[in-house]
């Protein structure tokens, strides 16, 4: 009996070896790769212009007239520095350093002294008014007064001051009064930083005893940073820094 069913069990087990037994199942869909979500920042959201305190540096320039009847002027680079104190969004308080320095044309003289060091340092200040602001930029204008000092004869010694003015046809060294009008235009960076370019026009009254005295009027341009002390929103808490405590061993 057994062996009466032992050919039927042969070919069903061959029947199980066809090749489409042997197919390969449907493969499952590959997972694919999804980009996280990135967040574009924009570094100018955040210029409001609520800062009550900011402070500029730069580089300065000024065509300068050191001496009352000279025709070659001076041109002098330096530097200009200004804290400013802001009461609204549009009105401000300005202290303004500028300090140029460089060499003077003179006239023919019998000391044979050409391009002497001269150098002017100003100190102003005034109101400023932010006319026009929004995230990229803003125009101001300001009109400080002061005081400036001359320095002409550093490089005259030992000369007089008589010999200085009459041989050499320059302004002897002195106080006087000062003012600066003009403008500038900043470039925002981020909330708190600016890229500034600044043209005025200084006026000065250096005395010029025995001879012909006014106002000089010189062109002045500085280019530099402006930064701003940009508030903390409130609620802002400082994050605090975890302490990393150092383990001694014992050799």
């Amino acid at each position: 009996m057994l062996f009466a069913l032992l050919p039927g069990a042969v070919l069903g087990a061959a029947s199980l070896l066809t090749p489409a037994a042997f197919a390969a199942a449907p493969a499952a869909p590959a997972p694919q790769y999804v980009p996280p979500t990135v967040a574009v920042t924009n570094p100018l959201a955040d210029v409001k212009y609520n800062a009550k305190w900011e402070i500029y540096g730069g580089m300065a320039y000024s065509h300068f007239d050191a001496g009352p009847q000279l025709i070659q002027g001076a041109s002098l680079g330096g530097v200009d520095a200004q804290v400013a104190r802001f009461f609204t969004k549009r009105w401000a308080a300005v202290g303004n350093y500028r300090g140029y320095f460089g060499t003077s044309g003179v006239q023919p003289n019998v000391y044979n002294i050409r391009g002497p060091f001269v150098a002017e340092h100003m100190f102003v200040f005034g109101p400023e008014y932010r006319a026009i602001y929004n995230k990229h930029l803003s125009l101001n204008f300001h009109a400080y007064a002061g005081g400036a000092y001359g320095d002409f004869q550093r490089a005259t010694a030992p000369l007089t001051n008589r010999e200085v003015q009459s041989q050499l046809g320059l302004y002897t060294n002195q106080f006087t009064i000062a003012s600066v009008i003009g403008g500038s235009l900043d470039l925002n960076r981020s909330a708190r930083w600016a890229f500034r370019i600044e043209p005025d026009a200084t006026l000065t009254r250096f005395n010029n005893p025995g001879g012909p005295t006014g106002i000089q009027q010189q062109f002045a341009l500085s280019v530099g940073v402006v930064y701003r002390f940009v508030p903390h929103p409130k609620g802002y808490k400082k994050p605090v820094r975890p302490h990393h405590h150092r383990r001694f061993g014992v050799f």
